[in-house]
C-alpha cells in the first residue's frame, strides 16, 4: 500500500469514528479544510461519494460502510503500534471517551479529572452515556476507548478488568417514619418508592426480585439520573433502593438514613471494559490503571 493511501485511510478512519469532518480534524490535529482536500481525493481515487450531507451531519453511503468493515481493525491495531507506543502522561494530548453511568460519572469522574490533570495535564476526558448493549456497540466502532459498567455476554472481541460489585441499600430521610428501625417487608410494601431509570420504566431490579417472591410495590416517581435523589427524599414521605457506592457517598450519607432492604436484590458486578485491539496501547494502559485506583478509592 502506498503511503497516499495509508493517510487516506487514517482521515477516512477518523471521520468514520467521528461522524463529522471538523470534530475529525480536531482528532487529527488538522485543519478542517485539509480534511475536506483528503475527502475530495478519497472520492476521485475510489470513485464513490463517501459521505452525504444529512442536515448538520454527515452519512456515510454503503461503500464508506463496507469499506470501514474491512479496514477499521487494522488501521486501528497499526494506530496503537505506530502512534503509541511509548506514552508519556505528562506530554500527551490523547483524548480519550470513556462511557459510565450518571451513578459512574458522579462518583468517579471528578477524582479521575483531577488526577489527570495533575499527571497528564494535556489530556482531555470526555464521558459518554453507558448502556449494556451501546457500550459494546461504541467499542467495537472505536469510537469509545472504555466502558464502566455491567459485563454482558462473553466477547471474544472484549477485554475486561473486575472493579467491584454492587449491592444496594435502602435510603429515606433522616426523620422517615421508617428511620431508626429494621424496616419491615410489610412497611417496604406500603411506602411510596422512587425509582432511578435511565429510560423511564418504573420497574427496576428490586421489581424482578419482588415478582419473583409474588411481591409488587409502587413506584411513584422515576427520575433519570441519582444526584436528584437526595433532594427529592429529604422533602417527601418517599424511600429508595439504590447501589450500596451512591447510598455511602458524602451527598447521601450527610442527608440520608441507610438502612438493609427487606428484599435481597442480587449485586451486579461492575467492570471496566476495552476492546481487544488496544489491549497493548500504553495509553490507555496508563488511563485504565489510573481509573481502577480512583475506584477503589472513591
Amino acid at each position: 500500500m502506498r503511503s497516499q493511501e495509508l493517510t487516506l485511510l487514517h482521515v477516512f478512519n477518523a471521520i468514520m469514528i467521528e461522524g463529522s469532518v471538523t470534530r475529525a480534524a480536531d482528532l487529527l490535529g488538522m485543519t478542517q479544510p485539509a480534511v475536506s482536500n483528503a475527502i475530495a481525493r478519497m472520492r476521485d481515487h475510489w470513485q464513490d461519494p463517501l459521505f452525504i450531507k444529512h442536515g448538520r451531519q454527515i452519512q456515510p453511503t454503503a461503500f464508506a460502510s463496507s469499506l470501514w468493515e474491512q479496514v477499521r481493525d487494522p488501521i486501528q491495531q497499526l494506530s496503537a503500534s505506530v502512534e503509541s507506543s511509548v506514552f508519556v502522561p505528562a506530554e500527551s494530548r490523547r483524548k480519550f471517551r470513556i462511557a459510565m453511568t450518571d451513578l459512574s460519572v458522579d462518583l468517579f469522574w471528578l477524582p479521575l479529572m483531577t488526577e489527570v490533570a495533575r499527571l497528564a495535564p494535556l489530556v482531555d476526558l470526555y464521558a459518554v452515556p453507558f448502556t449494556q448493549i451501546g457500550a459494546v456497540d461504541l467499542l467495537r466502532e472505536a469510537r469509545i476507548d472504555l466502558a464502566l459498567g455491567p459485563q454482558g455476554e462473553q466477547d471474544r472481541s472484549l477485554r475486561s478488568s473486575f472493579l467491584y460489585e454492587s449491592a444496594f441499600k435502602l435510603v429515606m430521610r433522616r426523620d422517615h417514619p421508617l428511620a431508626g428501625k429494621a424496616v419491615s417487608m410489610k412497611d417496604f410494601l406500603a411506602a411510596r418508592h422512587l425509582l432511578v431509570s435511565r429510560t423511564g420504566e418504573a420497574q427496576g431490579n428490586v421489581d424482578r426480585a419482588l415478582q419473583r417472591e409474588g411481591l409488587k410495590r409502587r413506584v411513584a416517581t422515576t427520575v433519570n439520573h441519582f444526584s436528584v435523589v437526595p433532594k427529592l427524599l429529604t422533602g417527601t414521605d418517599m424511600i429508595a433502593v439504590v447501589p450500596h457506592r451512591i447510598a455511602e457517598s458524602m451527598q447521601f450519607n450527610a442527608e440520608l438514613w441507610t438502612t438493609d432492604s427487606p428484599i435481597c436484590v442480587e449485586p451486579r458486578d461492575i467492570y471496566l471494559i476495552w476492546h481487544a485491539r488496544l489491549d497493548r496501547d500504553p495509553g490507555l494502559a496508563w488511563l485504565r490503571k489510573l481509573l481502577e485506583g480512583v475506584v477503589k478509592i472513591a
